[in-house]
């Protein structure tokens, strides 16, 4: 079974609108603050993508854009509105870090508490299973890579729905790797590798979401999976493109509407 990631978006969005109608029928406008130093293909890429979800659902867009150098002082500033990445990410209202980039939210996921804001991407991997109906608990799951963003808030995120996560990173000898990925029921791949994992990682009839954004040595886009090799013996496997990458956006624009409904007015950028 092939995962769509544009069901679940599509999901997603269509119950992001109705709310979005909702607030802003009590004069509340839902909006989305964009920051971006510099000219990096990859975040002006997913800058687009942010716009154009955020256009269909309703959501307001501000960008605040500035040259590679601009100064820490001018960045601190108009967050508070970037000295280093981790001090202008802890400038942010954890209300509003609806990308979930603060120590207050990462602390949040953490700890399993509510009112916080998971990382979009690892949200997205649940937003997955839950859609498809793929229940966590008591599953061993592996994800293979350690990220902040990715990989140690997801396999908290299933930790909190009662799997048995084992987590596998650079540093893990291969014949671990392998096993630890033939075993498990459910993988979560999100290394930063090109088809890292295949026939000899998998096992058979698991759940593979492929985190994974590369390009290959031919220059197409590709996931951390093999997906000829995953689709022959996984009971389901997400693509990519047309995977997790597709929710993401939609998991962003639901964070958005959902600090809304917190803040009110208050959240107007």
């Amino acid at each position: 079974m092939i995962l769509s990631g544009m069901a679940v978006a599509k999901d997603i969005t269509g119950r992001n609108k109705e709310k979005v109608k909702a607030l802003r029928a009590k004069g509340i406008v839902p909006a989305l603050a964009v920051v971006r130093v510099g000219e990096n293909p990859s975040d002006i890429a997913y800058e687009k993508s942010l716009c154009k979800r955020a256009e269909v659902t309703g959501i307001k867009v501000v960008k605040y854009l500035y040259a590679e150098d601009v100064s820490e002082e001018k960045l601190i500033c108009d967050i508070r509105s970037i000295n280093d990445e981790e001090a202008v990410c802890n400038t942010i209202d954890y209300r509003k870090d609806i990308d979930g980039v603060s120590r207050k939210s990462m602390a949040g996921v953490y700890s399993g508490s509510e009112g916080y804001f998971s990382p979009c991407t690892a949200q997205a991997c649940i937003e997955m299973l839950d859609y498809y109906d793929i229940p966590l608990k008591g599953k061993r799951v592996c994800v293979a890579g350690r990220s902040l963003v990715i990989g140690r808030p997801v396999a908290l995120m299933c930790m909190n729905r009662d799997a048995t996560v084992t987590v596998l990173h650079s540093r893990t000898r291969s014949e671990d790797f392998n096993k630890a990925c033939r075993n498990a029921e459910i993988i979560i791949a999100a290394v930063g590798r090109p088809k890292l994992l295949g026939s000899h990682q998998l096992g058979e009839n698991q759940i593979i979401l492929d985190v994974g954004t590369n390009v290959d040595e031919d220059g197409s886009l590709c996931g951390d999976v093999d997906f000829a090799a995953a689709e022959k013996a996984a009971a389901g496997v997400t693509p990519v493109p047309g995977g997790i990458g597709r929710i993401t956006t939609a998991v962003l624009m639901k964070h958005v509407v959902a600090a809304a409904e917190k803040l009110g007015s208050r959240s107007c950028i």
